[in-house]
């Protein structure tokens, strides 16, 4: 398969749709198949407004054609909704190409969260973006019955995974990276943006210290909210997973999340989860022990503070990319051989048809 994936989410953008796409390129080249990418680096960009550190891409209709024909795909899948997601789009719809898309973030809550645009109107506009794929993949169960509910079709299940190699438990005669800081050490890992909900987990009365892993826009405003809390600015690979690793709990306050890859990392450290009970922890944590999901974020905080590191670890072992990568790539082969084909192009009239007919 040469697959062609269209992301307005790419370098240097940290986040769960990045890290996502970097995996599935990574496994897809060992499965034999071919990924290529369109993203922002392929064209002129712009600061997106009140976020700087997202970039609006100008993606031209033409530059995209030249592209996309250049790159000759078998396979295109869009994975964000944004101005390559929509060029894109375009592109396959004008030449009759079958394509599938992905729904990683939920933009009408985060756009309610900053502007008053009503949610009935952004899901809408997400629907017809959609629904003119012949797949779309949701991470988990209950996004794909919330989307069903609000008239999205073609929904297909497309997992994540987590590097346990990467994000393991450390030995205890590790150093502690949270040396002379009171215990316990409730972490964050995310952006600092609004759509976290960060300022619920600022908000919480504690015993030891809160750790805010990660940067965004709201960082100054949270920093002034809590200036007890230590914000450590973004941090990666065995890095980040020393902080997973030497914390006491990692708390998601997240409402938005249509999964949550950090909650992966935390577990895989051995790391027990606080969040409240909606889709992603919902899914991730549920009923596995690894985690309390709570409306009273205080209450499950602290009570995951009780649970065993190796419980955490074992279900972390669960997900893989490999598996993530199997259900993506058998995602697209079927969604596009079940797409129609497109219709052939009307033969002019014969001369004299009308006489031999």
């Amino acid at each position: 398969m040469r697959l062609l994936i269209a992301t307005d989410a790419w370098h240097p953008q940290v986040n769960g749709v990045v890290r996502s796409l970097e995996h599935m390129e990574a496994a897809g080249r060992t499965m034999g198949h071919e990924p290529l990418f369109l993203t922002p680096r392929d064209f002129r960009s712009v600061p997106l407004p009140g976020y700087p550190e997202i970039r609006l891409s100008l993606a031209g209709r033409r530059s995209v054609e030249r592209r996309c024909d250049a790159l000759a795909p078998s396979h295109v899948h869009i994975a964000t909704e944004g101005p390559i997601g929509h060029a894109a789009r375009r592109y396959c719809l004008a030449r009759g190409r079958p394509f599938t898309t992905s729904y990683h973030t939920r933009f009408p809550e985060y756009l309610a969260a900053r502007a008053p645009v009503p949610q009935s109107w952004s899901y809408a506009w997400l629907r017809r973006f959609h629904g003119a794929a012949c797949g779309t993949m949701v991470s988990t169960p209950s996004l794909e019955r919330d989307l069903a509910g609000r008239g999205f079709t073609n929904l297909m299940r497309w997992t994540r995974g987590v590097d346990t190699e990467l994000f393991r438990p450390q030995p205890d005669d590790a150093p502690d990276p949270f040396a002379g800081l009171p215990r316990p050490i409730f972490l964050f890992v995310g952006r600092v943006a609004v759509e976290k909900n960060l300022d619920a987990f600022l908000a919480l009365d504690l015993p030891g210290t809160k750790v805010v892993v990660g940067d965004g826009p709201d960082r100054a405003r949270l920093e002034a909210l809590d200036p007890a809390a230590r914000f450590l600015g973004t941090r990666t690979g065995a890095e980040l997973a020393r902080l997973y690793a030497a914390a006491d709990v990692f708390v998601f306050p997240s409402l938005t999340d249509t999964f949550g890859i950090v909650l992966l990392e935390a577990l895989a450290c051995g790391l027990p989860v606080a969040a409240y009970p909606v889709t992603g922890p919902l899914d991730v944590i549920g009923g596995t022990g690894a985690g309390v999901l709570d409306r009273d974020l205080r209450a499950a905080a602290l009570a995951a503070l009780d649970i065993s590191r190796e419980v955490c670890r074992a279900e972390a072992e669960r997900y893989t990319w490999a598996e993530s990568a199997r259900q993506f790539y058998t995602n697209i082969e079927t969604a596009h051989a079940r797409a129609p084909l497109p219709a052939a192009p009307a033969r002019p009239p014969v001369a004299g048809a009308a006489e031999l007919g």
